[in-house]
């Protein structure tokens, strides 16, 4: 990088640690602020943050990875976790049902759904401690990722690249809380939706692809194979029901295409229905009203859209580099330094680095800032010292910040890849934990008992496949921690009695889900049931609309860089439709009381 590019990254990370620092005496008056922001936040703050903590540098450089080597086809298989479509469900129904609950984290709704006797206790201690593990994967993914993409331009190791952003973002996540978070996630926003613009006009302006090229995959042993596709095959609007990934290759496993594109879409399903965790969860415990719940996940949505043509034009501008330079890049998940080193001018690149290294910090800083709230709301607070004051809470905060982070960079030297953790989050661990998840929303039987059985089986069934399964598939690692999870959910349920009547009537009548609720259903007034039944109707209808609704949006955005109109014609047909749809079964019915 030239001086000038040095001077802009300086400037920029310097800029954003002085916003957080400015928020640190706001985040500090208590742990509602810190965590929760007081709710005070407005939606489109919290929408702008959720996608700047969507936009990583190790997603974008894993995407980047699949749509170079596969095309939309790489796009099809991030349904598994890349393409958020859990936003969907999180738009419609999810979002609202978690906010009503006017808790601070997932583990603390737990008292609000079974009680804050033993078995309440039991459920929200285990999902406090299975959210930390959690945490602690996803902050390895982002030393991983992050290490290998600024550790490239610096030329130092990964380890001490990672370790360099952790340092910087570390400053203000552990000064401002969450207040720091979103408004430093609004200002690097600005930077990723800069990067996103420049990035797509440079790759349509400069790339017209042949209508064959070369790609590389990679294979089993660690090296890389070149493949000959086609413009027609690598830009399809629809997924294939086959594909022939070369035998040893690691793409193989996608061979039988169609079914591994349903079981992703099972799975995602599975996950939507249980209403996230983590950071994202946390925006919707700090949104101020059902409607406000509902708008920040429209504008999180919309945003994210423009991630996808980024990605597909950094894809485009890695196999432009082998067609001028005769060399295929050999490793997919270099494409997009490559592309960085080759093809963006002095200066730009300084704002183009400094933008991804913002997306890098806004996934980090809120994904530490949410998990360090498990140990401070639900373990230490509740259970180890309830008298507590909020300095000691707030200093509680930020020990537990470092040693999250502590862990993550012990555990990131046993991983090799960004796919490997990535896979092993999205269908290994998060298997693990969401069965539970999604019962406890949709069947009364279902009690605290079950929940932390299911989810304390799946999570070590995760972990062991993991330590000891050596290479095993996805779907097999998904099938045995979800499988082991739902069998401890029925016998944790069965053997133990019900939930009180009492916790599970007010449970309903303040959350109104749809599902199994049985003799609870006959204790609400019939006027209020009517409104119960209107508003899940209208929900089950609107997802419908609302998960083909965010296919589309992206997808269109990706063949417009790609510059396949015929396809965008079609896609923009099939997008006013389900618009169409979707805000006469939702958008019109956005609830404007606000529950405090």
């Amino acid at each position: 990088m030239a001086t000038i590019d040095i001077i802009i990254i300086v400037v920029y990370l310097s800029a954003i640690v002085v916003v957080g620092l400015v928020m640190q005496k706001k985040a500090s008056a208590g742990i509602d602020s810190y965590f929760l922001g007081n709710r005070k936040l407005p939606w489109w703050a919290l929408g702008a943050s959720g996608m700047a903590s969507n936009t990583d540098i190790a997603g974008t450089m894993i995407n980047t990875a699949f749509i170079y080597a596969l095309g939309t086809k790489g796009f099809f298989i991030e349904i598994r976790g890349g393409v958020t479509l859990i936003m969907a469900f999180l738009m419609v129904f999810m979002g609202k049902w978690n906010r009503r609950s006017q808790v601070m984290t997932q583990a603390e709704w737990m008292h609000f759904r079974f009680g804050t006797k033993k078995e309440g206790d039991v459920a929200r201690i285990i999902s406090a401690i299975a959210a930390i593990i959690m945490t602690v994967a996803m902050v390895t993914y982002f030393v991983i990722g992050a290490g290998k993409f600024i550790g490239d331009y610096l030329g130092i190791e990964p380890l001490y690249a990672s370790i360099l952003m952790i340092i910087l973002a570390m400053t203000y996540t552990l000064a401002s809380g969450l207040y720091g978070v979103v408004w430093t996630d609004v200002f690097q926003g600005i930077f990723i939706f800069g990067v996103i613009i420049y990035i797509s006009v440079l790759a349509m302006t400069t790339v017209d692809l042949p209508d064959e090229f070369l790609v590389s995959v990679p294979m089993m042993d660690g090296s890389f194979t070149a493949i000959k596709t086609t413009l027609a095959e690598w830009s399809r609007m629809t997924p294939p029901q086959e594909m022939n990934m070369p035998e040893g290759s690691t793409f193989s496993i996608y061979n039988l295409f169609g079914i591994a594109i349903m079981f992703y879409l099972f799975k995602v399903t599975l996950e939507g229905a249980s209403g996230a965790g983590g950071y994202m969860l946390q925006r919707y415990f700090a949104a101020r009203s059902d409607r406000e719940a509902g708008l920040l996940s429209l504008f999180w949505t919309c945003l994210l859209a423009f991630r996808w043509p980024l990605i597909a034009s950094f894809a485009m501008l890695g196999i432009y580099h082998g067609i001028e330079t005769g060399t295929v890049i050999a490793d997919p998940e270099l494409v997009l330094p490559t592309v960085i080193k080759n093809y963006i001018p002095v200066g730009v690149k300084g704002f183009l680095i400094a933008g991804l290294m913002a997306a890098a910090m806004s996934t980090f800083d809120s994904t530490v800032n949410a998990g360090a709230a498990y140990w401070v709301k639900d373990l230490y607070q509740t259970y180890l010292r309830p008298n507590a004051s909020e300095k000691d809470l707030i200093l509680q905060s930020r020990l537990a910040s470092l040693v999250i982070v502590l862990l993550a960079l012990l555990f990131s030297l046993t991983i090799s890849n960004i796919n490997e953790i990535w896979g092993w989050i999205t269908m290994g661990i998060g298997a693990g934990m969401f069965i539970p998840q999604v019962i406890r929303w949709y069947w009364w039987r279902f009690n605290g008992y079950g929940f932390a059985i299911g989810t304390a089986v799946g999570m070590i069934a995760a972990v062991l496949t993991k330590g000891f399964g050596g290479p095993i598939a996805e779907y097999n690692s998904f099938l045995i921690a979800s499988g082991s999870s739902l069998v401890g959910c029925i016998l944790g349920t069965y053997l133990t009695p019900p939930t009180e009547s009492a916790v599970l009537s007010n449970f309903y009548k303040v959350t109104r889900p749809f599902g199994f609720w049985g003799s609870v259903r006959t204790e609400i007034p019939t006027d209020v049931l009517h409104q119960i039944n209107e508003e899940n109707r209208r929900d089950i209808i609107a997802i419908f609309f609302a998960v083909p609704w965010q296919v589309v949006l992206f997808l269109t955005g990706m063949m417009i860089v790609m510059k396949q109109w015929s396809n965008v014609f079609n896609l923009f047909g099939l997008l006013v439709v389900l618009s169409a749809g979707l805000y006469w079964f939702w958008y019109r019915h956005l609830s404007k009381e606000v529950r405090l």
